[in-house]
């Protein structure tokens, strides 16, 4: 199994988490950013859209992080990561959907411009940002985890760029039930940190 990996990236860090979580063994493949490896006829071949993480499993290749989350949990996880419960799996799916949308668009897009410098509707990501931590804060006000009474995929997709707000310059001091959270999840067997999280 090979991870092509950007060790910045929030969403490879998704599956560096899973992997960890599940105790799965695999190659780590950096991506040579400083030359556009990304871009390179090689690695369009195995994801067209240019992206990390790309996962190579024996020959199935999965690009997309939430994509990854759902096959790993599905062939290596068990019931934990993604219960056979229908309405579950649609709770699941509802957050892996605020993830690739809200989650990217907001706090993610903040963190991209001040980290890397990008420009951005910096108006559109911070509402977007103060919309979706404010529903997440609530949601997380009773309950241990965002699906169930146990960590699923839909805590590993969210942590990564809940945990990096800090580098897109969020408060994250009124989100008193997410900061709970994180305290759990980085409290979990296995738990894997990256660059960002806690400086």
């Amino acid at each position: 199994m090979i991870l092509y990996n950007i060790a910045l990236s929030g969403n490879c860090h998704k599956v560096r988490l899973m992997l960890s979580f599940l105790g799965v063994n695999y190659d780590k493949y950096d991506l040579d950013l400083g030359a556009s490896e990304q871009t390179s006829d090689d690695y369009l071949k195995i994801n067209p859209f240019g992206q990390a993480p790309v996962l190579d499993d024996n020959g199935t290749v999965i690009r997309d992080s939430q994509a990854i989350l759902i096959y790993l949990a599905k062939k290596y996880g068990g019931d934990q990561w993604w219960p056979g419960d229908t309405s579950v799996l649609a709770q699941i799916m509802m957050w892996l959907s605020t993830t690739a949308n809200e989650i990217q668009n907001g706090p993610a897009r903040l963190r991209v411009h001040y980290k890397f410098g990008r420009p951005i509707d910096f108006k559109y990501a911070t509402d977007t940002s103060s919309k979706v931590l404010k529903i997440i804060n609530n949601h997380l006000s009773d309950r241990p985890w965002l699906v169930g009474s146990e960590p699923t995929i839909a805590d590993i997709a969210l942590y990564p760029y809940l945990a990096l707000a800090n580098e897109g310059h969020i408060d994250m001091t009124p989100y008193e039930s997410i900061q709970a959270w994180r305290i759990r999840f980085e409290s979990l067997p296995q738990y894997l940190a990256m660059p960002g999280i806690f400086e």
